[in-house]
């Protein structure tokens, strides 16, 4: 095989790496626990509010757990005052905030 030939498959598997790490790349998403949420329209109310935050990319509610989590778009992050007040205005109290990190699939780990 050729010095040539060996270089170009080379220079397209590191491309490949790259591409495929970069598109598999974690975004950073937040766990909320919010005492009130009893019902679909108490999850319709808070994913409005919250999916208005900037950044926000996925806003998804377990009323059984009374938890919200939420995905940020890459390089954005959620902070404190910002989760507080859309969970106030949605009118719910925010129990608690933890900074989780989504896998790729959008299923979350911790």
């Amino acid at each position: 095989m050729k010095i040539r030939t060996i270089r170009q498959r080379m220079a397209i598997a590191l491309i490949l790496i790259l591409f495929t790490s970069s598109a598999l790349a974690a975004q950073a998403a937040w766990l909320l626990r919010v005492d009130g949420l009893s019902c679909p329209f108490c999850a319709y109310g808070i994913e409005k509010k919250l999916g208005a935050v900037k950044g926000v990319q996925r806003v998804e509610v377990d009323i059984a757990s009374g938890t919200v989590t939420v995905t940020m778009a890459e390089d954005a992050a959620l902070d404190a005052a910002s989760a507080q007040k859309a969970v106030q205005d949605a009118g719910f109290s925010l129990r608690s905030l933890e900074q989780i990190r989504a896998a790729p699939q959008g299923k979350l780990e911790k």
